[in-house]
């Protein structure tokens, strides 16, 4: 396939006009001593965004019980950072 590929083809033109990341990082749950969940974008954000993604995310804590694909920050940069693992 090579450069033929039409995916490939709007990666790099995603890449260079409007290039996006997946963020992934943890949150603190309070009711579980050392405990952390683990999150991510459930969709790509703009690069430029990333900080303020993860400043938010700092500044969060959930409690438990999580599953995954719960939402734990709701309307980020047109996306929602969502739990990755599950904490009974």
């Amino acid at each position: 396939m090579g450069n033929s590929c039409p995916k490939g083809k709007q990666y790099a033109i995603d890449e260079c006009t409007n290039p996006t990341r997946t963020v992934t990082s943890s949150v603190r749950v309070e009711n579980r001593e050392d405990t952390m969940v683990s999150v991510k974008t459930a969709s790509p954000v703009p690069k430029d965004k990333i900080f303020e993604v993860m400043r938010l995310i700092r500044a969060k804590s959930v409690c438990a019980p999580v599953k995954i694909g719960d939402v734990i920050i709701e309307g980020v940069f047109g996306t929602n950072i969502v739990a990755t693992k599950n904490i009974i």
